[in-house]
């Protein structure tokens, strides 16, 4: 009889998963400046990295939405620029790897890389003060190829509310929401991760196309800002949205929440960002961790947050995001991009059946992608581009 994780390696041979959020493209800007002779992604990237492709390959990776994040204290014409490096790399990636990588701007692009066994790179702009308040620019990353953008990061921006900052709008401002038409309207797939629970409301209330979480938990399982409540999962099959299951420990496992805090404290205190992923960065994150042993999330863990995400919004409105190479911790079981068999081996021992794991790990996130293009023809058909201006 097979075990467990050689049945999820079998059905990862044919539905592969579909990660929502990876920070590859930050992790070589902040190590390397994109140098990839340096981080030549191609061989064994252990020590630096949560992610090569032989890892890729080896966890059954069929696609993933690289991160064009910038932080959000780069403002303006900084963080358009900034954006536009950060698709530079990613189209740097897919060329010098063209072997196992495939650029993927639609739902069929994703079937033809599955078909041909390369690993579809789509991309994802996370938070939206990358757009500068420019609608022009927002359809520029669409036509670049970015297929979703994250509303907000880890700030408030002029036009909507984050999880994690003060309430400015109380959700999306007017031109908030003009910004979730446009997108409506381009085809790209609008991200809440990250937005207060108010934004996710508002959005959810104007979008015509599904919506897409690409790396929040549920916030019943751990009461983290960053988490989706429950009102809001039990909208998705109306909306026909996918939320995708992020793997940071501080998300997920409640006793990590406050030793996360002191973490971060730690790091300002050595005067680094709380998602500085240098090698000075690591190091002062390792010598923390040294002397203070972290609670420790497991593929369990998770599991036990898509259990609750399953029952809620249902088998057909979940995925996996794991936010490697986003965060400094991992769950014991899930270092890395080559892990994703060990959650879909938990999940085979709570007897979730094979047709259920192709839909959480391929078929949902192809469809929720399919979605965003069947409404963008049908708004285009009907209406042309947006000018409104903040203001």
């Amino acid at each position: 009889m097979n075990t467990a994780r050689e049945s999820a390696l079998e059905l990862l041979a044919r539905w592969p998963v579909v990660d929502g959020h990876n920070d590859l493209p930050w992790a070589l800007r902040e190590q390397v400046r994109y140098d990839l002779d340096r981080r030549d992604v191609a061989t064994d990237q252990s020590a630096h990295l949560h992610t090569d492709i032989p890892r890729l390959r080896a966890g059954g990776v069929g696609a993933q939405f690289w991160s064009v994040y910038v932080r959000s204290d780069y403002t303006g014409d900084h963080a358009v620029s900034a954006t536009l490096e950060q698709i530079d790399a990613v189209r740097q990636l897919t060329a010098r790897y063209a072997a196992d990588l495939r650029p993927a701007a639609t739902a069929d692009d994703m079937e033809a890389a599955r078909a041909e066994g390369r690993i579809a790179s789509l991309m994802g702009a996370e938070g939206g003060h990358s757009i500068n308040n420019s609608l022009a620019t927002l359809r520029a990353f669409h036509a670049l190829g970015v297929r979703y953008m994250t509303l907000t990061h880890n700030d408030n921006n002029d036009w909507a509310d984050s999880a994690t900052d003060a309430p400015r709008h109380h959700g999306l401002s007017a031109f908030g929401e003009e910004v979730v038409r446009e997108m409506n309207r381009c085809g790209m797939l609008v991200d809440l991760s990250h937005v207060s629970p108010d934004t996710m409301r508002d959005a959810l209330r104007v979008s015509t196309a599904p919506v897409l979480f690409s790396h929040s938990s549920a916030r019943a399982v751990c009461d983290h800002p960053r988490n989706i409540p429950d009102d809001v999962l039990a909208q998705l099959p109306a909306n026909g949205g996918v939320a995708m299951a992020t793997f940071v420990p501080k998300f997920v496992l409640p006793a990590a929440v406050a030793w996360t805090l002191r973490a971060d404290e730690n790091m300002r205190a050595h005067g680094l960002h709380h998602l500085d992923t240098t090698e000075r960065g690591m190091a002062v994150q390792r010598a923390f961790e040294a002397a203070n042993p972290r609670p420790m999330a497991t593929a369990a863990t998770v599991a036990d947050h898509l259990d609750h995400m399953r029952e809620v919004a249902g088998i057909d409105h979940i995925g996996i995001g794991g936010d490697y190479d986003g965060t400094a911790f991992t769950p014991s079981d899930l270092a890395d991009v080559a892990s994703y068999p060990n959650l879909l081996a938990e999940l085979l021992d709570r007897r979730w059946s094979a047709a259920d794991l192709a839909k959480l790990t391929w078929q949902n996130a192809v469809r929720v992608l399919r979605g965003a293009e069947d409404v963008a023809r049908d708004e285009q058909g009907r209406r042309g581009p947006s000018n409104m201006t903040l203001g």
